[in-house]
Parts: structure tokens; C-alpha cells; sequence
């Protein structure tokens, strides 16, 4: 599991464009909307796409986003449970 937080950590940076951020500058159970990263919706579309392409996880129902990208943590389980790829 710590691999795939490394890898998501990553992912993220890279899929977002977060330039001034680094892997280690995200906490794990920090909201990744508001408060924490404060990310948008726009960035949830973004994140939807990664999960797709790089996890062959296709969400079917938007209300499940948000649970699953409350945090790097949950993204991460929620990706060791359901990935296709």
C-alpha cells in the first residue's frame, strides 16, 4: 500500500500540474478539496481520468467520487480494492 500512496502521490502532481508541490509535502489524510491540497471540481474530473487510464477503475456514479477522493489514503484503498490494471 505504501507503494501505491508513493505512486498516487505522484500521479496526482503530475496529472494536476501542482508545480510548487512535492510528494512529501502531501499528507496522506489531508482533504485533498478545500481546506488541505484545495483542489476543485475541475481537478476531480482530472483525477477521474488518472483512476481510468493509469488503474483501468471507471467510476460509474459521480456521488461515489467523493468519498474516494476525500484523501490520498482513501483514493489508495479504494484503487487497491477495485483496480483493473
Amino acid at each position: 500500500m505504501e507503494n501505491l500512496i508513493s505512486e498516487l502521490k505522484g500521479r496526482i502532481i503530475e496529472v494536476l500540474n501542482l508545480e510548487e508541490v512535492k510528494p512529501e509535502d502531501i499528507d496522506v489524510n489531508a482533504p485533498l478539496f478545500g481546506d488541505g491540497l484545495g483542489l476543485d471540481s475541475i481537478d476531480a474530473l482530472e483525477l477521474i481520468v488518472m483512476m481510468e487510464k493509469y488503474y483501468g477503475i471507471k467510476l460509474s456514479d459521480a456521488s461515489e467520487g467523493k468519498a474516494i477522493f476525500q484523501s490520498v489514503s482513501t483514493m489508495a484503498d479504494y484503487i487497491s480494492k477495485n483496480r483493473k490494471k
